[in-house]
């Protein structure tokens, strides 16, 4: 009964004219979203034992959400909201002495891999942006952090058609083949960090009253993986390019 009662004054009090004004400065608009992610997980420099990326697959990388801004006049604002979204990739890499962790039948092995990698990578994450936004015609720039908690993890992949020196680039070779029980597959999905944190900037289009289209470019500031995690040596930070339409109202 109390709960009731709190809830409609709180009802009642949003209904008197100039309460939000009063409380929230500026106008307030809403913002529903719906975008593509197009990106990857990758290092900044790329390491001498990638030699090369033969094939880069699209995923279901899709975005919801909802975006509150506020108008603060002379053009500015600021914008926050809660984006569900999933970012993945899944890419056929050629390697010459990687250093990988992974299984070949029962037997676990670790050291320095020459070969084909099959990797899949995708996160399904709860993301909060606060941006910075500026009026500019039909245009609204945006720019700002954002933090992502991660619901779902997945690193994993399939090594074939090589070899790897155990312990080191030296060490004894194992033939790591191209059919079932011969390859060798890894899961690092553990290892996987639940927090990420970037920098987002972009833009927003309007076309009509409501609608209008998106672009933004999303920068990953923390590595995906745990720093505790040392089987692969470089940091890889989540970069997507965010393509999406909105509804303003």
């Amino acid at each position: 009964m109390k709960k009731r009662i709190i809830v409609l004054a709180a009802a009642a009090l949003m209904s008197v004219p100039g309460f939000a004004s009063g409380i929230i400065p500026g106008d307030m608009t809403f913002k529903l979203r719906a975008a593509y992610n197009l990106g990857g997980m990758a290092p900044l420099d790329m390491p001498a034992a990638i030699r090369s990326i033969d094939s880069y697959n699209l995923t279901a990388s899709l975005l919801l959400g909802v975006d509150a801004g506020w108008n603060f006049g002379s053009g500015w604002g600021i914008q926050s909201g809660l984006h569900l979204e999933n970012k993945g990739m899944e890419a056929e890499i050629s390697t010459k002495g990687y250093h990988m962790q992974m299984v070949q039948g029962t037997n676990s092995l670790e050291g320095f891999f020459t070969g084909h990698v099959h990797q899949y990578v995708a996160a399904v994450m709860l993301t909060m942006p606060i941006q910075a936004t500026y009026k500019l015609g039909c245009a609204t720039i945006k720019a700002g952090p954002y933090v992502s908690a991660l619901l779902n993890r997945n690193f994993r992949g399939l090594a074939f058609d090589g070899y790897l020196r155990q312990g080191n680039p030296t060490g004894p070779k194992i033939i790591i083949g191209n059919k079932e029980g011969e390859w060798a597959t890894y899961d690092f999905s553990d290892e996987v960090r639940r927090f990420q944190c970037g920098l987002n900037a972009g833009a927003d289009f309007d076309l009509s009253r409501g609608f209008g289209i998106s672009a933004d470019l999303n920068w990953g500031l923390t590595g995906l993986l745990k720093s505790s995690f040392t089987v692969v040596e470089q940091a890889l930070y989540p970069i997507y390019a965010t393509i999406g339409a909105f509804y303003r109202f």
